[in-house]
């Protein structure tokens, strides 16, 4: 009886500890896209209006294109996480929206607004659900995680940009 008792007290404070972990976790998820939208907010003010079509070769994308890219990476990758339906619907930010200062900045904070609601809807339970995603199968907090290191992979790709355009970036946000 007395194993019994010890078992199941060591089962029920696994359990606990495993809730309040996922939930710590959807926490500091949050924090961290809210970082990143602020973050990439700052990348978007600094490049002048004429840098948004700049291309540092004429394979590459726009520093535009970057941002837009990202915009679509956030909307692809937290709409199959969360089951939210894209407001873009199966159109591509990158290929429609006018690659303009003012239309490019309110398209990709609308991406990580979208992104921040959809954390928010996401139970921590939910987080540790399997789901087939780009041919694997991935829990949905590893697809949100794959969606931050999109945007943080092609928001540091525009380093190069602001930098050919005679603009410092923005200095690290780690915290």
């Amino acid at each position: 009886m007395k194993r019994l008792t010890i078992l199941f007290t060591l089962l029920v404070t696994v359990f606990t500890c495993a809730s309040a972990y996922a939930q710590v976790s959807n926490a500091q998820m949050l924090a961290d896209w809210q970082r990143a939208k602020a973050y990439t907010k700052e990348y978007l003010d600094a490049m002048p209006e004429n840098g948004y079509s700049f291309k540092p070769t004429p394979e590459m994308r726009s520093f535009a294109g970057q941002m837009l890219h990202l915009a679509d990476g956030n909307y692809g990758f937290l709409g199959a996480a969360s089951g939210k339906a894209n407001p873009l619907g199966k159109v591509s930010a990158e290929k429609t929206i006018p690659q303009t200062k003012e239309a490019t900045t309110k398209a990709v904070m609308d991406s990580y607004d979208f992104v921040i609601s959809a954390i928010q809807g996401i139970t921590p339970a939910q987080l540790q659900e399997s789901m087939k995603f780009a041919g694997q199968e991935l829990t949905k907090a590893t697809v949100i995680s794959k969606a931050f290191e999109h945007q943080t992979h092609h928001r540091g790709q525009t380093v190069a940009y602001l930098r050919l355009k005679g603009v410092t970036p923005p200095a690290e946000k780690l915290f």
